[in-house]
């Protein structure tokens, strides 16, 4: 039960964020396996001034449409991860026209125990969505 935060500064359309959602999801069944129904996306949109960051960072220039993505989710591999990574810019490249520049991703991993949803089962072994298998 992953759940993604994605903060942009305001003004984006239903569609742009449709967009971004559907890039990011993609990504996460496709490199982590969930299933298809196991999407939890909150969209914050925040005033330009409250979105803070530099013109140019890590010798790359930030722009406008700059986001944070906050993946919240079990642990997995580095890897994984780092596969995760890359789809999902690719992803918002071809979905949403989002410059691989203007994309910052961070993951946060929990233990599965903390999670909790109506209807959702984990299987004890693999502490994942029985839904899932072992290696996703």
């Amino acid at each position: 039960m992953p759940l993604i935060t994605i903060c942009l500064r305001r003004g984006t359309t239903p569609e742009y964020r449709r967009n971004v959602s559907e890039a990011i999801h993609a990504a996460m069944v496709d490199v982590l396996k969930i299933p298809e129904d196991d999407q939890f996306h909150v969209f914050h949109e925040v005033p330009p001034e409250d979105l803070v960051v530099q013109p140019v960072v890590f010798g790359l220039p930030r722009g406008e449409r700059t986001m944070f993505i906050s993946l919240s989710f079990n642990r997995r591999p580095a890897e994984q991860k780092a596969e995760l990574f890359r789809t999902i810019v690719a992803n918002l490249r071809r979905t949403a026209g989002v410059p691989e520049e203007d994309v910052l991703l961070v993951a946060f991993e929990t233990a599965s125990e903390n999670w909790w949803a109506a209807g959702r089962v984990v299987d004890p072994e693999t502490g994942y969505d029985e839904r899932m298998t072992a290696a996703g």
